[in-house]
């Protein structure tokens, strides 16, 4: 079973690094997609919680230097 997340990254604000972003998560073992809106730094992550949590997504954002503005739980 899948689980969504928001997230809003401050560092996602152009494409580069929208796709960055991107491509970060969806590397992540149990990370199914992860979609940007340049607009806003918003980050929607869909993941399986029987293969990486929530936290561990946080962190290796965090570990990448990426400033995560806002956590939404959904």
């Amino acid at each position: 079973m899948t689980i969504s997340k928001t997230i809003f990254i401050k560092d996602a604000g152009n494409q580069k690094e929208a796709q960055t972003v991107e491509s970060l998560l969806t590397q992540l073992n149990g990370v199914e997609r992860a979609l940007v809106d340049m607009g806003d730094g918003e980050v929607k992550i869909e993941f399986y919680e029987n293969q990486i949590t929530f936290d561990e997504i946080l962190q290796r954002i965090e570990q990448q230097g990426l400033t995560i503005a806002d956590k939404h739980i959904q």
